[in-house]
């Protein structure tokens, strides 16, 4: 086991990218349990030793990632330029594909109300969506989905572990809303169909 756990360890940190559990089983040539088990008793190593990584799920994989008590040290030696916040449109733009997705600039157009080329080009530059496909619809646009990145972003493991959202406990101003993305969602439900 301990010899399992430390070349996961040093495939992860190598990758720096998510790694799919099925294929640390596939190069390891252990079962996915063996390889599951490995990184939970690393990831409890880490903790124990409060190290300055952990080990995060992210799609059926892992990925080792800084700690975020570390994170002001961290930014002080690699400056400013990591952490350009999103702006609030492209915030808008990014929970829109991430609860509808795969979703078409259109679609987030029509939900926001507003043009959102900027907001989603500007997704795509960082990574944060890709192209999944094209809508089965005259012009066949795009449509766009969530990345890992994404994932590793906000700390979730799928798009299902994204909050629920409810309307009902909202304010007056915001029923109204609610009201309208259950219509915009009936309408879209309809002509989704997607092409590769």
């Amino acid at each position: 086991m301990e010899n399992i756990k430390y070349a996961i360890e040093g495939i992860l940190f190598a990758a720096g990218e998510p790694v799919k559990a099925a294929k640390l089983a596939v190069v390891l040539e252990k079962p996915i349990d063996e390889v599951e088990a490995a990184v939970a008793a690393l990831k409890e190593e880490y903790n124990n030793d409060h190290r300055g990584f952990n080990i995060i799920d992210i799609s059926d994989g892992y990925q080792i990632c800084s700690r975020p008590e570390y994170y002001t040290y961290i930014r002080e030696i690699l400056g400013e330029q990591r952490n350009q916040p999103l702006s609030n449109a492209a915030m808008e733009a990014l929970a829109i594909i991430a609860y509808k997705q795969p979703v078409t600039r259109g679609m987030v157009e029509k939900i926001r109300g507003v043009n959102s080329d900027g907001c989603v080009n500007r997704l795509y530059e960082r990574g944060l969506i890709e192209e999944a496909g094209r809508l089965d619809a005259p012009g066949k646009p795009i449509l766009y989905r969530t990345t890992d990145t994404f994932l590793r972003c906000f700390g979730l493991r799928t798009p299902r572990d994204l909050p629920p959202i409810s309307f009902k406990n909202t304010i007056p101003e915001l029923e109204a809303v609610g009201e309208q993305l259950s219509i915009i969602d009936d309408d879209m439900a309809e002509d989704t169909k997607i092409t590769e």
